[in-house]
């Protein structure tokens, strides 16, 4: 009887073990091959775990060690440009399509749900991010054109966003998601102009008011959907992410209430190349909780009535090039903080900025930059695209505006 058990036991491992080696072998990626990009499998509990769940069985596989990639990101742009996710069968289909029910049916973005994400992702430390972004702390795409330097490609965009906005002295600039503080002191320094910045992260929030002070700069903590007042213009990078489709409309015309009606909106976010109704299993559970990346569809059908399109803006492909520098300086970093978060999480991170890399690479990953302005808005709006922090077209030395620089 236990060599019938054992046999039928390595009869199933051996069924599910080819079951994974013919859909990883139609993407280009071999089982124990010799190409860089190839699976490495250590553990054989690795094919259950990818055909039960699918990619949340692949990235926890990874976290725990069961397998490696010598270029994983090379790997994992070969999966997406497959588009594996349409070959997911059996009880991974089912687990998937359950979790776009509960998409549909629950405000995973409500406001008993916004802070979750602050707790499990922005709250880790800060630690993490001042060792992996720039000095700006901008944990968003950096703009490439022509930057040779993460930190370079940073501080291209924080300018391009400036210019875009049209930004004027002592104009008043809100900032909805705004991070560590990095594009409200660049706009109060630069451009001369009032912030109020909003985040959902406590951590964020204390590290942008030490980076601001001296600076006509308030940061928040705060939902979107509590603010009051009017402004000049209005930013949020990398934020609507988290907003959800069941709340696009809300954030829409919260923007517009609080935007006056000669104003400027600049919208910077993740798109998607299609429609998809649920984030990644993997990503929802260990990295970004409750997110939504939008579609081109999503964005336009919800505005209609509420703003125009002024311009539209995709560089995706500098996100590849941002979240590979990030990786970069995470490896290079590792040491001064490896003791406090362990190995796990060192595989964690390291699959999420390369699992993201190969989102922008395969191109289902898209980054736009919308402005967006009320039928109110009178002046014709010219975009910018050539860029570069060398030459400031609206640039006033710092030191003009009368602020007392204390960073």
């Amino acid at each position: 009887m236990d060599m019938l058990v054992r046999n039928s036991s390595f009869t199933e491992e051996a069924n599910l073990s080819l079951l994974v080696y013919e859909l990883l072998g139609n993407a280009g990626v071999c089982i124990n091959g010799s190409d860089p990009w190839d699976m490495k499998v250590h553990d054989p509990k690795t094919y259950e775990n990818i055909i039960s769940k699918w990619s949340l069985g692949l990235g926890e596989s990874y976290m725990d060690g069961l397998w490696d990639c010598d270029q994983l990101d090379v790997m994992l742009t070969k999966l997406l440009k497959f588009d594996l996710n349409d070959r997911v069968h059996g009880l991974a289909k089912a687990r998937y399509a359950l979790e776009i029910l509960k998409a549909r049916i629950i405000n995973l973005q409500s406001k008993k749900r916004v802070f979750q994400v602050a707790d499990k992702h922005y709250d880790i430390g800060n630690d993490v991010f001042e060792l992996m972004l720039d000095p700006f702390m901008m944990y968003s795409c950096g703009y490439w054109e022509n930057a040779k330097t993460l930190a370079q490609a940073q501080e291209d965009k924080l300018n391009l966003i400036c210019k875009k906005l049209k930004l004027k002295y002592g104009e008043k600039l809100l900032d909805i998601g705004c991070g560590w503080g990095g594009l409200a002191e660049y706009a109060a320094k630069h451009y001369g102009v009032d912030v109020i910045g909003i985040t959902i992260s406590k951590e964020q929030q204390q590290h942008a008011i030490d980076r601001c002070q001296g600076l006509p700069v308030d940061i928040q903590l705060i939902d979107y959907r509590d603010l009051i007042g009017k402004f000049d213009k209005i930013v949020s990078v990398g934020m609507f992410e988290h907003v959800g489709q069941k709340n696009y409309s809300t954030f829409f015309q919260t923007v517009s209430r609080l935007l006056k009606d000669d104003g400027i909106f600049l919208l910077h976010t993740i798109g998607s190349d299609v429609t998809v109704l649920r984030t990644d299993p993997w990503i929802d559970r260990y990295i970004f909780p409750n997110g939504k990346i939008p579609s081109a569809s999503e964005i336009t059908q919800t505005i209609e009535n509420v703003f125009l399109i002024e311009d539209w803006h995709n560089f995706g492909q500098d996100y590849d090039k941002t979240l590979m520098a990030w990786h970069q300086k995470f490896i290079e970093n590792w040491s001064k903080i490896s003791a406090k978060y362990g190995e796990r999480f060192y595989r964690m991170w390291t699959y999420y900025l390369l699992g993201c890399a190969a989102f922008f690479r395969s191109r289902q990953g898209q980054l736009w930059q919308i402005i967006l302005t009320k039928k109110s808005h009178q002046d014709t709006y010219r975009s910018i695209r050539s860029n570069s922090a060398s030459s400031f077209d609206n640039y006033q030395p710092f030191v003009s505006f009368g602020y007392k620089n204390t960073n």
